[in-house]
């Protein structure tokens, strides 16, 4: 019989796991004294604690490990469990492959320019939504007021309900800026059903996978948004797949404050 701490050196497990493990159930003693409370192990349970540290280098969690050990004599049974997390860990490996990635762009942006961090870029699925849709070509961007008041004003008497999380937004159909008559469309996430009126269209928009930037402040910030969002797109190897959206979480029907607007510059991409 071994000692808890002659078993520790020659299992590679710390004496502190190993108290863990007789907790759980996982590796028990083959003995323990009822005066002292030591704790003794047997050399055949070695084989045991091998099994335990070549399944934990693998990645599997002490609950996977402790329905394993229970089939560990069935190879077809033990092939499955190994499968599944074969698949996870090259899962993992397509994350870390990922992220690495966005690290290394991130680097090179900020080489590039030292303000390129000021607006961080994620990627993103939006839902499918039910919107209330108004779509014209106005004077100028900064008119877009006119959609929303004719949005207002054909569906006063609907009494819409808004969906949750209401998505409160403009898509911007041209490509590229437009100094003036410019194709914007507005939506508003609603759920229920409803009849068109003379411009509002209620529809479904697909899910889309998307390249987005939130900040707070001014619309003057814009461009410089929409700049850091398209290098994104193309540092990391994406392509832009539909107009560019904006979605106000905080918007001029909620604070005259410019200060305060809350904008989320979104473009639908694909990878390349």
């Amino acid at each position: 019989m071994l000692k808890i701490g002659d078993f520790s050196k020659l299992s590679r497990i710390s004496i502190r796991m190993l108290r863990h493990y007789d907790e759980i159930g996982l590796l028990t003693p083959r003995s323990t004294d009822h005066f002292t409370g030591y704790r003794y192990y047997s050399e055949d349970q070695l084989l045991k604690a091998v099994r335990i540290n070549s399944l934990k280098d693998m990645g599997f969690s002490l609950a996977a490990i402790g329905e394993m050990l229970k089939k560990y004599d069935d190879p077809a049974e033990l092939a499955k469990f190994l499968e599944i997390r074969r698949v996870e860990v090259q899962e993992e490996m397509k994350e870390s492959g990922h992220r690495l990635m966005l690290l290394d762009t991130a680097i090179q942006r900020l080489r590039k320019d030292d303000m390129a961090m000021n607006y961080s870029v994620v990627l993103k699925t939006m839902p499918q939504r039910y919107v209330a849709s108004v779509r014209a070509v106005i004077p100028a961007y900064n008119q877009e007021g006119i959609l929303w008041k004719r949005m207002g004003e054909e569906t006063r008497d609907m009494n819409l309900q808004m969906a949750e999380p209401v998505y409160s937004l403009a898509v911007f159909h041209d490509h590229g800026f437009k100094d003036g008559d410019v194709d914007v469309e507005i939506q508003i996430s609603v759920k229920g059903s409803y009849d068109n009126t003379e411009h509002v269209v209620f529809k479904t928009v697909p899910e889309v996978e998307i390249a987005s930037a939130v900040y707070k402040g001014s619309y003057d910030q814009i461009t410089d948004v929409n700049f850091a969002v398209a290098n994104w797109v193309k540092d990391n190897e994406y392509e832009f797949n539909g107009p560019m959206l904006c979605i106000y979480h905080v918007s001029p029907a909620q604070t005259q404050n410019p200060e305060e607007l809350v904008t989320e510059v979104c473009y639908p991409v694909k990878k390349i």
